[in-house]
């Protein structure tokens, strides 16, 4: 499963350079939100950044690889503080844009998110967003999902559903 999407983000990033008048923009986001679900008790907060490389396939609508870091910031339940969790979304990317500049636009990511705290092995990694283009800047509100398996040690392993209401920024380089 992990080679065939290291094999679909090679094939993301090296199809822009097979036709080089395709579109092409280079994004780098910033937000932050508020955990939901499962961890809305365990979590205060989740910090995430990301880099896209979108291109246009037709008129308005964009695909490429996206890769971020995530962070969830534990906060004290019943007396104890856990422990933060870091996710690397590695993701498909794609948009598609009304109107050609200053526009409204819906997108998603889909992929899968390695985890890199103790105990994590990563899952499924879902994004979809909406955002308001405001040139160089665009402001995006999104939901991000992680359907993970976490090890809990000698009391085997659970699901866990890691989901956040997130506001941010990107730009356009």
């Amino acid at each position: 499963m992990r080679k065939l999407g290291l094999l679909i983000v090679a094939i993301l990033f090296l199809a822009p350079a097979v036709n080089a008048q395709v579109n092409q923009d280079i994004k780098l986001g910033i937000s932050g939100g508020l955990p939901l679900g499962d961890i809305d008790d365990y979590y205060s907060f989740n910090l995430s950044v990301d880099a896209a490389y979108l291109f246009e396939v037709a008129d308005m609508v964009y695909v490429g690889p996206l890769v971020g870091y995530s962070h969830h910031f534990a906060k004290e339940y019943m007396g104890v503080k856990g422990d933060d969790i870091q996710h690397l979304p590695i993701a498909a990317s794609g948009r598609i844009n009304f109107g050609l500049e200053n526009a409204m636009f819906f997108g998603a990511d889909l992929g899968y998110a390695v985890g890199i705290s103790d105990g994590l092995d990563g899952g499924i990694y879902y994004r979809p967003k909406v955002g308001y283009d405001f040139g160089r800047v665009s402001a995006i509100l999104s939901y991000t999902g992680i359907q993970e398996k976490y090890d809990m040690g000698l009391l085997g392993s659970d699901k866990l559903t890691m989901n956040s209401l997130n506001l941010g920024l990107e730009f356009s380089l």
